[in-house]
């Protein structure tokens, strides 16, 4: 007997198909929803901090060297050729140390012209003063003699008028008499006058003879001057720091010829970059680090124009120089801007700048994860900056630099 079959199910095989269809859909929506696995960075690779409350302290550093507060250069004030070197650079020295000796024939036969005038110019003046004298007194002896004359003939006048009184004498004759004792008496004030013009005159060209030996006394001593100068001393108690010259070198005017300092005055000339130099100002607080102990100082002066992309900033060392400073040591110097209250700061980042908003990592709190947030800054100091927005106290960011993973938004800590 033929058992009778049940007609297959024809849409059960089109439902397990769309059943798995929908299945693909569902967890394709879901994997494509799902964020994309985070980039792994090593935890010991990138420089951690954590964001702080309290006071902070703006600073600026910068490198420079040791100088001597007190230099003396020595330089030729004539020319000459290096005949003798007495002292080698290193070697204390005093005030009338003998440096060096040159030689310069021309300037001592100068000195010798200068010497020749002036003896020459002071026998001029003698015998000038002698001449004077004598006709000073010349012209006394002939003012004596007319006022004798004179006298005389005053005398002769009077005589010749009581005589025309008693008509023993012509009127005439008493008219010449009196018109010659009036010509003497002319004669005796106009020698007078001539004395004073001359007494006037004479010290006048006194004077101007006077005048001219002191100048050729300011000449020869010029040139003693010179010829003084070609013995080269230290000119004040120090250390001999530099004397390039060789034995037969010739220097001219102007040539430097050696340095004198005082090592025991040293000051340190720092070179702050121009973008942080701007907030220095003279008194400032700074510490120098002279790589054998920190000095103490203060800011003396900022140079008015920058060079290189630096600014020269002098400090006066105030504490006690450690063993071993000496001039042109390197240095590392930090000056003090100001003490801010209480700010939130956090270590620097790598490459930023005061008063800009960049991006950081911030780690999740209990995860090992960090994601990129806006974070604006504020004032900057060497180690630390500001934090204006974006960040709050107790956060753990990443200073690194972290420009590698510029495309993601957040990464993971192993």
């Amino acid at each position: 007997m033929d058992i009778p079959k049940k007609p297959k199910n024809r849409r059960k095989p089109w439902l397990l198909m769309g059943l798995g269809v929908l299945v693909l859909l569902g967890v394709t929506v879901g994997l494509s929803r799902l964020r994309a696995a985070a980039p792994s960075v090593e935890r010991g690779t990138v420089w951690l901090d954590t964001v702080k409350r309290g006071p902070m302290v703006r600073q600026v550093k910068g490198t420079g060297t040791l100088v001597p507060e007190h230099i003396r250069w020595l330089t030729a004030d004539t020319a000459g050729r290096v005949e003798r070197i007495h002292v080698r650079p290193g070697t204390p020295v005093e005030p009338g140390t003998l440096l060096l000796e040159l030689s310069n024939p021309d300037v001592q036969l100068q000195a010798l012209e200068a010497e020749r005038q002036l003896a020459s110019a002071e026998a001029e003046l003698i015998s000038l003063r002698t001449d004077l004298e004598t006709q000073r007194i010349s012209q006394a002896a002939t003012i004596a003699t007319l006022e004798t004359e004179a006298t005389n003939a005053e005398s002769q006048a009077q005589a010749t008028v009581a005589l025309m009184d008693r008509s023993f004498v012509p009127k005439l004759e008493v008219q010449q008499v009196k018109g010659k004792a009036g010509e003497m008496v002319t004669r005796l004030n106009l020698e007078r006058q001539r004395l004073a013009v001359m007494q006037s005159s004479t010290r006048e060209r006194l004077a101007a003879q006077q005048g001219q030996i002191e100048r050729l006394k300011a000449v020869a001593r010029f040139r003693r001057a010179q010829v003084e100068s070609m013995q080269v001393k230290a000119g004040e108690g120090g250390v001999l720091s530099e004397l390039p010259l060789e034995l037969g070198q010739w220097v001219t005017p102007g040539t430097v010829l050696a340095k004198v300092v005082k090592p025991e005055r040293l000051k340190a000339e720092l070179r702050i970059a121009e973008t942080q130099a701007r907030d220095i100002q003279v008194g400032q607080r700074a510490e120098v680090d002279t790589r054998n102990g920190i000095v103490e100082g203060t800011v003396a002066r900022i140079a008015p124009a920058a060079s290189q992309g630096t600014v020269r900033v002098e400090v006066t060392l105030t504490g006690e120089l450690p063993r071993g400073a000496r001039p042109d040591l390197t240095v590392e110097g930090t000056v003090e801007l100001e003490r801010l209250g209480e700010v939130l700061s956090v270590g620097r980042p790598a490459g930023a700048q005061p008063n800009a908003t960049v991006s950081l990592f911030r780690l999740v709190p209990g995860s090992d994860e960090a994601v990129r947030v806006p974070v604006q800054l504020g004032r900057g100091s060497v180690n630390s900056i500001e934090v204006v927005q974006g960040l709050g106290e107790g956060d753990q960011v990443v200073l690194s630099d972290m420009t590698a993973w510029d495309a993601v938004e957040r990464v993971r800590l192993r």
